[in-house]
């Protein structure tokens, strides 16, 4: 694939070395709290065992632990662009791989849950999730408890297949997780992403994502929200590698209390190859007190005219005056009303999940965030 000129994607090498440490003046770096890291980024120690694993599937899939070196890592194509990927690349302590066969439906999802139970052991782990062709399957990762994370989620989505990957950061709030996603699509397969962000101190996500051939469909939906003193971060990148190819990114964030940030960072790149693609990105934000901060960056690199659409949208707001003095003037209570109109903007999101037992709970999870700070200051 021909090489572009981008400071939004850097190359990539598998060498430690090859990446700096970052200072945060960097680009790619410029919104995170490098000192609330705890060392990821420089060299902190990243041999701890404190990220248990426990997995619940259907009897055809294979879940099985792999070593280092093991072919299955790497079969998305991924490589690192950041130090911390690199050395999650070498120092992971527990790599796994969960494997759905060719033309497999399955008939629940397959669940993985990971535990911390100690943010002082900061730990390194590496997966890679295959879907065989013509398969149709939904895995949920699910982070859990007290930890210091970095990751990596390989994911490999066969010609024709169809899979959504579900992850779901429900940490303490002292947790700190630095987590690399990539996904390779195959010819004419659909693959939808959905990341839900509410626990930690400190969570960082990049989603990467590029296809092997034509046809191949991306949707990726996020969900997040931040309290005070949080860190939020979501960077993303579609890369067009073939033509004829899709991606629709909409991201929804909601913000509360002094000193909660969210960044989110779209990208998408259009190689000269990628005729006929068509790709939208978006991101909402809701700020429900003062002292909030949302940064929101949506981009495109066009290498080529003949596609079929491209565009971006970002947005960030206060509550709708007019929808609480609707719901107001029709004797609704403030804190009912405010209730209603976060839940109306999360919604159309959450419906598009298509995982029922998710929604449900994160209609739930938004309504437990909002009895933290908003709805108990109106009460």
């Amino acid at each position: 694939m021909e090489r572009v000129e981008s400071h939004l994607h850097p190359e990539g090498s598998f060498d430690v070395d090859a990446h700096e440490v970052p200072t945060g003046r960097e680009e790619i770096w410029r919104f995170t709290p490098l000192k609330r890291l705890r060392g990821l980024h420089r060299d902190a120690a990243l041999d701890g065992a404190a990220v248990g694993a426990e997995y619940d599937a259907p009897e055809q899939v294979v879940f099985e632990q792999v070593e280092a070196g093991s072919p299955v890592l790497g079969s998305s194509g991924f490589v690192p662009t950041d130090r911390i990927a690199a050395r999650v690349w070498h120092e992971a302590g527990r790599r796994y791989a969960v494997t759905i066969p060719a033309e497999a439906e399955l008939d629940r999802p397959v669940v993985v849950t990971l535990t911390g139970s100690d943010v002082e052991q900061a730990t390194a782990t590496h997966a890679v999730i295959t879907a065989g062709p013509h398969s149709r399957a939904t895995v949920v990762l699910r982070f859990v408890g007290s930890a210091t994370l970095a990751d990596i989620v390989e994911v490999v989505v066969g010609d024709g297949a169809e899979l959504t990957v579900v992850h779901i950061d429900d940490w303490a709030d002292d947790a700190v997780h630095v987590g690399h996603r990539h996904t390779q699509v195959g010819r004419d397969a659909r693959f939808k992403h959905v990341d839900v962000s509410f626990g930690g101190d400190v969570v960082r996500h990049d989603t990467t994502a590029e296809y092997t051939g034509p046809g191949g469909d991306v949707e990726m939906l996020g969900l997040y929200f931040a309290d005070a003193g949080q860190h939020i971060e979501h960077r993303l990148f579609v890369d067009h590698t073939a033509p004829k190819t899709k991606s629709h990114v909409t991201y929804k964030g909601a913000l509360q209390g002094d000193r909660a940030h969210t960044v989110w960072i779209g990208n998408v790149l259009i190689r000269k190859v990628a005729e006929g693609i068509e790709t939208y990105e978006e991101n909402r934000n809701l700020v429900l007190t003062d002292g909030c901060q949302a940064d929101s960056v949506p981009n495109l690199e066009i290498e080529t005219g003949e596609i079929a659409g491209a565009g971006h949208a970002s947005a960030t707001g206060r509550f709708d005056d007019e929808q609480l003095f609707y719901l107001r003037s029709r004797g609704i209570a403030e804190n009912e009303a405010r209730r209603l109109v976060v839940h109306g903007f999360f919604n159309d999101l959450i419906r598009r999940i298509a995982v029922p037992q998710i929604e449900e709970e994160l209609a739930a999870t938004v309504e437990a965030e909002l009895a933290k700070n908003v709805l108990k200051e109106l009460a």
